[in-house]
């Protein structure tokens, strides 16, 4: 098997470049970011690594082929000509899934069969048996169809990335904890940084910023599905968590402060701080935005209010924009970060802001609002 293999992580839509700077910095070779994606080249060693680090990615995929398609033959063809006995065992599960956009080939279904067939004739012929028994460790094929261009993958991650395992609940609109750390990434948190959320729900943004200004891998307590492969050595899964271990910055200054008005989220938010290991950095506390103040010093304001679509009906989310508009102040050494699908949110906050950026929350197209003026 070629030792170097290409990877694909899938990232949400305007964090290709955060996502493609982190891999740089991993020392990740031939790092690309593309639309919703970044791929690098490596070895299994770098599979591991990029799982258990990546902040912003969704999953890890071994892109295995790339080729054109337009008829169940071609795509046959394509897909039985890639090694897959170079990573799938005589009886490990391997189910397909995937999405065709754009194409001549636009069933799913069809597709899922004409790949699953492929495979299957490939390893038969490769293993010189009739039946596979599908009984051991799951190999969860990927496949996107776009443009009649095939992409096919092998997901080595299996719970999606943003599942950190800290989470064991949330309220009732969490954010994304991989659009968490990357607001805590554009909001520039440090580890001597005081940070703030006034609007903290079950506490993923103070917990991803003090997971990122504590250098605390977000994988480093998690399982993934590469783990069981047989074709990957087990100790690149330790090694990489020891150098992630030995490069945590506990001794840090960072503290922050959460608040909520509703308690069961609050209660929520102290056990997930717990469960990431980070309670001791965050105070909870009920507080309604009325009542929020600007402390002495350096603050980073960093909130996902609840909106429109989320929550609130629209009257109720732009009572509280102005709110905010009167509690966040333009000061030194204060910095604000908003992340709202609101277009109307400057105007009834009452101020341009400094930077935007468009994210996308789930499939919800957001801005984020960032005032440090």
């Amino acid at each position: 098997m070629n030792s170097v293999l290409k990877f694909s992580a899938p990232c949400i839509f305007g964090l290709e470049g955060l996502c493609a700077n982190e891999f740089k910095f991993l020392g990740l070779k031939n790092v690309e970011a593309h639309n919703g994606k970044v791929t690098f080249e490596g070895d299994f060693s770098d599979m591991a690594k990029a799982n258990i680090n990546s902040r912003y990615a969704e999953r890890i995929q071994i892109l295995l082929a790339e080729f054109e398609a337009v008829s169940f033959e071609e795509l046959f063809e394509g897909v039985k000509s890639v090694a897959w006995e170079d990573f799938i065992g005589v009886n490990d599960a391997f189910p397909v899934k995937g999405r065709c956009l754009s194409s001549k080939l636009m069933s799913v279904p069809d597709c899922q069969k004409i790949i699953k067939k492929a495979v299957v004739t490939r390893l038969s012929e490769k293993y010189m048996l009739p039946w596979l028994e599908e009984s051991g460790p799951l190999h969860q094929i990927q496949f996107l169809i776009m443009n009649d261009k095939v992409s096919v993958m092998l997901d080595t991650s299996g719970a999606g990335l943003h599942k950190r395992g800290y989470r064991a609940e949330s309220n009732e609109a969490p954010i994304k904890e991989t659009l968490a750390a990357a607001m805590a990434d554009l909001s520039r948190v440090r580890g001597n940084h005081f940070v703030v959320d006034p609007m903290c729900g079950s506490g993923t943004i103070l917990i991803e910023a003090a997971l990122k200004a504590m250098k605390i891998a977000p994988g480093i307590n998690r399982y993934f599905a590469a783990e069981k492969w047989n074709c990957v050595p087990s100790d690149v899964w330790k090694e990489q968590r020891e150098i992630a271990k030995a490069n945590e910055k506990r001794d840090c200054d960072f503290r922050a402060d959460g608040y909520d008005i509703d308690e069961l989220a609050l209660e929520v938010a102290k056990k997930n701080a717990k469960l990431a290991g980070v309670a001791d950095r965050i105070t909870f506390a009920k507080r309604d935005i009325k009542d929020f103040e600007l402390n002495e010093g350096f603050m980073t304001v960093i909130t996902n209010p609840p909106y429109g679509e989320r929550l609130l009906d629209v009257k109720s989310a732009e009572e509280l924009y102005k709110v905010m508009g009167e509690k966040f102040k333009r000061t030194q050494g204060k910095s604000y970060t908003i992340i709202t699908p609101d277009d109307d949110f400057e105007k009834i906050f009452g101020r341009k802001a400094d930077k935007r950026r468009k994210l996308y929350n789930g499939t919800l197209k957001c801005q984020l609002y960032m005032y440090f003026k």
